[in-house]
């Protein structure tokens, strides 16, 4: 059996219902949670993303997250239709195995959605 299912480290963010309509304007993140001043959580698909409210940028500019993606290629395009893709990840396979590309948000997160070789 099984006990751990998935893992959800939380995001950081200075203003949290600036970044849930990124999430869900530029990014497509339609589901939402619970959402207030502290705390927030969005969707699509299978994915959920638990944003945290900090008073330091440090904390969002030096976060990442990493999402399994099945279809990268379709939406490598909408995300750079979008104008969210990081400057410094392209879409591209990689040594490691995996087809990727990151994104960055207003905070500077970056989020890199990657498929399996």
């Amino acid at each position: 059996m099984e006990l751990l299912q998935y893992a959800i480290p939380p995001l950081a963010f200075l203003k949290i219902a600036k970044n849930v309509q990124f999430y869900q304007e530029k990014m497509g993140l339609d589901k939402i949670g619970r959402q207030d001043e502290h705390y927030a959580v969005v969707g699509r698909d299978n994915v959920k993303l638990h944003f945290w409210k900090c008073n330091d940028k440090i904390h969002p500019e030096n976060a990442s997250c990493y999402i399994y993606a099945e279809e990268i290629d379709a939406l490598h395009r909408e995300l750079k239709a979008a104008g969210v893709l990081h400057p410094n990840g392209p879409l591209e396979d990689r040594p490691w195995g995996t087809r990727e590309f990151a994104v960055l948000d207003e905070d500077g997160n970056c989020i890199t959605f990657g498929k399996d070789l």
